[in-house]
């Protein structure tokens, strides 16, 4: 329901597990739990299960910017934690990219002129570098928080 979502904390660089298989409720739920995670979803049947409270996140919301505000009012997320820091494929860290890496993967580099600071993933072999989608992704990321810096603004005006 919330892979999109997903990707765009990944982007955040927030550790974040995208289910993909379908499994069951109860299931999703008992993971979140054992992996001391949020299980973030806009379906109100799992509110009814009993380990609920406190573990699931339930969003109303529609489309990729209503989710990613009502995200951030629920749990006050900077959308510029740590961007670009975990790969978009597994999840893991990313680490600089060296010379071996480099070479390993020169099919995927479109040219070392567009190169500017490649991470790497040790787990999946993915290379990253800076260039016009994240350039774009980046845009992105620093508006929602720039909505979150004046919703917050907002917020403290109403009340004082």
């Amino acid at each position: 329901m919330f892979q999109r979502l997903g990707h765009w904390l990944r982007a955040a660089g927030y550790d974040t597990v995208i289910e993909q298989d379908g499994r069951g409720d109860y299931e999703l739920l008992q993971q979140a739990r054992r992996e001391n995670r949020l299980l973030v979803t806009r379906d109100r049947k799992l509110m009814e299960h009993r380990g609920a409270p406190g573990t699931v996140v339930l969003l109303d919301c529609d489309g990729l910017d209503d989710c990613a505000a009502a995200l951030d009012r629920t749990l006050g997320i900077d959308w510029l934690f740590r961007p670009f820091s975990r790969c978009m494929n597994c999840n893991s860290l990313l680490q600089a990219a060296g010379p071996r890496q480099l070479a390993a993967l020169s099919g995927q580099i479109p040219g070392p002129d567009l190169l500017d600071s490649p991470v790497y993933c040790r787990a999946c072999h993915k290379l990253y570098w800076n260039g016009g989608h994240v350039r774009r992704m980046r845009e992105r990321l620093e508006q929602w928080q720039a909505g979150n810096a004046r919703a917050t603004a907002a917020r403290d005006e109403v009340s004082a």
